[in-house]
């Protein structure tokens, strides 16, 4: 993943696209940032790609926020460069996950761990976040859950 990012960066200088070198740039700042914080812990290796992935959907869920402030701001040429931002985050994220699928993830964890209430909502969760990260939206995955529980 990191390879990637890093060839992406070198291509996107190439090509003079501003918007991808600086939004890369500023992807690969936040990993070494992130690599001297593990370091610090004691974890030589760095960031898994996992971890990556992670990092990258939480970049993007910051520009979605910021898109809705400056919306209502009235600066919609600042939220044109937050989109634009996440379209070049995006081609690094595995894809998401459709609807359908999260249903089905869904109903399908519930039977697996015999979720029966509400009371179960955080296990389920818990099992979602472990095998779905970076390609499951989980406040609508939450929404889901708290319905087939109640």
């Amino acid at each position: 993943m990191r390879g990637r990012l890093e060839e992406a960066l070198k291509g996107a200088t190439l090509a003079r696209d501003q918007r991808a070198t600086s939004t890369l740039r500023l992807i690969l700042a936040a990993l070494r940032d992130r690599d001297i914080a593990e370091r610090s812990k004691g974890n030589l290796a760095g960031l898994s790609d996992e971890q990556i992935v992670a990092l990258l959907h939480s970049m993007v869920k910051q520009r979605h926020e910021s898109i809705r402030h400056y919306e209502s701001g009235n600066r919609p040429d600042l939220a044109q460069q937050e989109a634009e931002e996440i379209t070049v985050i995006e081609q690094f994220m595995p894809p998401q996950m459709s609807e359908a699928e999260v249903e089905d993830a869904v109903v399908a964890v519930i039977a697996e761990i015999e979720a029966k209430n509400l009371k179960d909502m955080g296990r389920v969760m818990a099992v979602l976040r472990e095998r779905y990260q970076g390609r499951m939206d989980f406040s609508r995955a939450g929404t889901r859950v708290k319905g087939q529980l109640t």
